[in-house]
C-alpha cells in the first residue's frame, strides 16, 4: 500500500486541534466529510480573483467562472465514466438529486396504480420523495428488505417486481449498516424487467470506485460535502435518453430557451434541470476534491479503510454488552451500534467531551432503526484521513464510559 496516511492528513489540517482539551478524533465522515485544504484555497481564489456569474456574462471574471464550472462537468463525468457530459445535472446535494428523479421521472412515466420499489435500509432522502410522487400520481411503494445482518435480500426482487413496477431505489452504501449492496446484479435484474434502477452514492462515492456505465445505471446521485469538498453541491447522473424525456423540475432562468406569454420552450441538457443561478463557488471547488480523490488510488483507499473497519470491529466486539447493527462481510467503513444499558445520547454526548466525534439518533434512518428496535444508535465513520491510533482513543475512550455508565 503506497497511501502516506501522514501526509494526507496535512491536507486536512482541521483534524490538527484539541477539543476540550483532548485531541479532535474524527469519526463522523458519514454525515459529511472535512473539506481538503485545495478545496478552500479554490473558493478563496475565486472570491478574490475572478468570481463572475456563469453562462450570461461579457466580461472576462464571467467567462473564467464559466470555463472552471464547465470543466467540473467534465471532471465529473470521467469520475463516473458517463458516456457524456450532459448526462451530469448540478444539484444543491443528493436530496435534491433524488426529489429531481422522482418529481420528473414521476411525470413522465409514472401512472395510477405503478410500483415503486424501495429497500428497507434507505436514508429518508431516499424514501420520502417517492412516497410524495406516489401520493401525487397514486402509485404505490413497495419495500425490499434486509435481513438480520443488513443482507439486502435481492432473491425476492423476482416476486416484487411486477408489471407494473416502474422503478428501483437503492443504496449503493447504506448509511447506517454499511452494506456494500450489489447494485450491478439489483440492476441488471431489474433491466431484464424493464425496471429502472437510481442508485444512491452518497456513502459509496469516496469510498470506492464508481463507473455507471459499466454499473448501467439510470440514474446516480451523491453530494460533494460527502467526498471532502463544499456542502450545497450534489450530482445527478442521468440516462441521457431517460432526461430527455423527463419534464423540467424547476423553472426560471438558464433552464429556458425562449420564452414569450404564450409559451415556454425549454433548454437542452444539461441545463434543463438547471434552473437560476447555481452554487458556483461549490461547484468549482467541488473539481478541487474531485481532483484529489483522482491524486489517490481507489483500490487502495478501499483497502485502507476496510483495514480500519475490520480493526474497530475486532477491538468493538471485546466490549461487554456491544451490539453492532449492520455485519454484512461486504461492508464500508461505518459501525453503527449500542451498548446494552446505557442510552446512545448519554455516551455519545460524553465521547464529544473526550474529543471523540461520533453520531448519535436515529440516522436518518426510521425503518432501520424500527427493523433492529432500537429508539436511537450511535455511529463511527471512517475516511481515509483517520488512523489506527484514534481507533485506539475511541476504543480507550469507550471503555471508561462503559465502565462509568454501566
Amino acid at each position: 500500500m503506497t497511501l502516506d496516511i501522514a501526509r494526507i492528513r496535512k491536507d486536512f489540517p482541521i483534524l490538527d486541534q484539541q477539543v476540550y482539551n483532548k485531541p479532535l478524533v474524527y469519526l463522523d465522515s458519514a454525515a459529511s466529510s472535512q473539506k481538503a485544504l485545495s478545496v478552500l484555497k479554490k473558493e478563496e481564489q475565486l472570491h478574490l480573483e475572478y468570481y463572475g456569474n456563469i453562462h450570461r456574462g461579457a466580461h472576462f471574471m464571467a467567462d473564467q467562472a464559466t470555463n472552471d464550472f464547465e470543466a467540473v462537468r467534465d471532471l465529473t463525468k470521467d469520475l463516473l465514466g458517463a458516456n457524456s457530459r450532459e448526462e451530469i445535472i448540478f444539484t444543491k446535494g443528493t436530496t435534491e438529486s433524488i426529489n429531481l428523479v422522482a418529481f420528473s421521472f414521476g411525470e413522465a412515466f409514472v401512472n395510477a396504480g405503478d410500483e415503486i420499489i424501495v429497500s428497507e435500509m434507505e436514508h429518508h432522502a431516499n424514501i420520502v420523495p417517492w412516497q410524495l410522487m406516489a401520493a401525487r400520481k397514486g402509485a404505490k411503494i413497495v419495500v425490499l428488505p434486509f435481513d438480520d445482518h443488513g443482507r439486502l435480500e435481492i432473491e425476492k426482487l423476482d416476486e416484487l417486481m411486477t408489471s407494473k413496477t416502474k422503478l428501483i431505489a437503492v443504496a449503493h452504501v447504506a448509511n447506517t449498516l454499511g452494506t456494500i449492496n450489489p447494485v450491478k446484479q439489483i440492476i441488471a435484474k431489474a433491466h431484464q424487467a424493464g425496471v429502472k434502477v437510481l442508485v444512491d452514492g452518497a456513502q459509496a462515492i469516496s469510498h470506492l470506485k464508481v463507473d455507471v456505465q459499466d454499473l448501467d445505471a439510470d440514474f446516480y446521485v451523491f453530494s460533494a460535502h460527502k467526498m471532502y469538498g463544499p456542502n450545497g453541491v450534489g450530482v445527478l447522473y442521468g440516462k441521457k435518453e431517460l432526461l430527455n424525456q423527463m419534464p423540467p423540475y424547476q423553472s426560471g432562468g438558464e433552464m429556458i430557451s425562449e420564452v414569450t406569454f404564450q409559451k415556454t420552450s425549454f433548454n437542452e441538457l444539461p441545463y434543463k434541470f438547471e434552473a437560476g443561478t447555481p452554487n458556483i463557488t461549490g461547484v468549482i471547488a467541488f473539481g478541487e476534491a474531485i481532483r484529489y480523490l483522482q491524486s489517490l488510488a481507489m483500490d487502495e483507499v478501499a483497502a485502507y479503510e476496510h483495514q480500519l473497519l475490520e480493526y474497530a470491529t475486532q477491538k468493538m466486539n471485546e466490549i461487554p454488552g456491544m451490539l453492532i447493527f449492520g455485519t454484512q462481510k461486504e461492508k464500508s467503513g461505518v459501525i453503527t451500534f449500542n451498548i446494552e444499558g446505557i442510552h446512545p445520547f448519554d455516551l455519545g454526548t460524553m465521547l464529544d467531551k473526550m474529543g471523540i466525534a461520533v453520531r448519535t439518533g436515529r440516522l436518518c434512518a426510521d425503518p432501520v432503526m424500527d427493523h433492529f428496535q432500537q429508539p436511537a444508535t450511535i455511529r463511527v465513520s471512517f475516511a481515509v484521513y483517520n488512523t489506527l491510533e484514534e481507533i485506539d482513543q475511541f476504543i480507550e475512550a469507550l471503555k471508561k464510559l462503559v465502565a462509568m455508565l454501566s
